[in-house]
């Protein structure tokens, strides 16, 4: 089993920058056999993907709303990957949430979809607001 905890959200205002965690623990698994995404959810809105990136961190993939602001990365040495976000607005208010599957989703083309998920963290708060 494999479990996802997202780390480092807060208060931040406009043009501001948070860096957000996703550490990966468990038994029996191996991290870098696995794609990583990052979606949110606004308060009434549909959970909807940011950005994603491949098990060896080469190939990556953002959304419009966050290209040129946001960079995914990740060290599978320490089973963790991150998401930088700079200037952020007030509409990239959101529950966080990283994603785990332990296939090639970029292969497959489904890297911003939720049902190509197996695994989910809990999700961490980040409010952009002056």
């Amino acid at each position: 089993q494999v479990h996802l905890a997202e780390s480092g959200g807060g208060l931040v205002q406009p043009g501001g920058s948070l860096r957000l965690s996703c550490g990966a623990s468990g038994s029996g698994f191996t991290f870098d056999e696995f794609s990583i995404g990052w979606f949110r959810q606004a308060p009434g809105k549909d959970r909807e993907g940011v950005s994603g990136i491949s098990s060896d961190g080469k190939s990556t993939y953002y959304t419009d709303a966050v290209k040129g602001r946001f960079t995914i990365s990740r060290d599978n040495a320490k089973n963790t990957v991150y998401l930088q976000m700079n200037s952020l607005k007030p509409e990239d208010t959101a529950v966080y949430y990283c994603a785990g599957a332990r296939v090639n989703l970029f292969a497959l083309g489904t890297m911003e979809h939720t049902w190509a998920y197996d695994y989910w963290g809990q999700g961490t708060q980040v409010t952009v607001s002056s």
